[in-house]
């Protein structure tokens, strides 16, 4: 399908991968990622990538320092052995948060990580719903961030009854995401007005828009302690809400946030595979992974072929 290409696989997201590789009808490249006694990590290219078109994909998710190293230095081993072209490939893009200064004396980390995968020598990045849509421009190099909302939008139509469904977003910053796929299947929006008295802590405030009688689906890009998803979810319930789902692009899922959801008046979660889900989110019976591997691979594969990307969600 892809023509000739190397995809190699680093350690965060192996089935994610395998999948991806699968879908692009092309074996992994034979590649070795181990760590010394100290943890340091080595990597070695088992095949010959000389002037090859070069894919390494790697979630930086946790232990999100030890992905990030990996993929770094998987990179640079491919510039060493004269990879033609080489895309990192970042399913979930760690430290996407820190995408500016909250306060004084604070970094903008995702700017650093952008640095330190140009200097490692990619020659460009593919990734899905970032955090932040600037953090492309953090990037000197080509970036393409892909929207995973042709998968979430394809599985409420293949589960859902559309008649009697609210889109909702969970905060005021995510009000564009969930317009955008309010659109795709011609449902209603509204949001829930939340105030966040510290960090990790979240107090619902008001629900703009009326969701009395209707079916509700939460949108957002991450969840990560699930706080704010529940307290969404309560919120919505007590306006009169018949249920509430939440259809999320990465399951960060950090902590209790597994059990949080678990006991929470969601009816279920659905996050795709861009992150590995742990054993708890397997076994949780209101949480359910959906893949993401064909549409990472039909933008490998068309990148691949210079194709136009942005026209998978056009």
């Amino acid at each position: 399908m892809a023509g000739a290409m190397k995809v190699l696989a680093g350690n965060s997201n192996r089935p994610l991968t395998e999948a991806i590789a699968a879908y692009l009808g092309v074996p992994l490249t034979k590649c070795q990622v181990r760590r010394f006694a100290d943890m340091e990590i080595f990597v070695e290219i088992q095949e010959n990538v000389r002037g090859q078109d070069t894919f390494v994909i790697q979630s930086t998710s946790f232990p999100t320092n030890d992905n990030l190293m990996e993929a770094l230095i998987m990179i640079d081993a491919l510039r060493r052995a004269s990879a033609r072209r080489i895309t990192a490939v970042m399913p979930y893009f760690g430290y996407a948060r820190q995408d500016r200064k909250p306060g004084p004396r604070t970094p903008i980390s995702a700017k650093l990580v952008a640095n330190l995968i140009t200097r490692a020598g990619a020659d460009r990045v593919l990734t899905v719903d970032l955090h932040a849509g600037q953090i492309q421009g953090f990037f000197d190099i080509p970036t393409d961030n892909l929207f995973a909302a042709p998968v979430l939008v394809r599985d409420i139509q293949e589960k859902l009854d559309l008649s009697n469904i609210m889109v909702v977003s969970p905060d005021v910053g995510g009000v564009i995401r969930a317009r955008a796929l309010a659109k795709r299947i011609n449902a209603p929006l509204a949001i829930v007005d939340k105030r966040r008295e510290r960090p990790g802590d979240s107090e619902v405030m008001n629900i703009i828009g009326e969701v009395k009688g209707k079916s509700c689906i939460l949108v957002d890009d991450i969840v990560d302690s699930g706080g704010t998803l529940c307290n969404a979810a309560d919120a919505l319930l007590e306006a009169g809400a018949t249920d509430v789902r939440a259809y999320i692009t990465h399951g960060v899922l950090s902590g209790g946030a597994v059990a949080r959801i678990t006991a929470s008046g969601l009816k279920e979660l659905v996050v795709t595979d861009t992150i590995l889900p742990t054993k708890a989110v397997c076994v949780a019976e209101n949480i359910r992974v959906i893949s993401i591997a064909p549409l990472i691979g039909e933008a490998i594969a068309r990148t691949a072929k210079e194709e136009s990307v942005s026209s998978l969600w056009n």
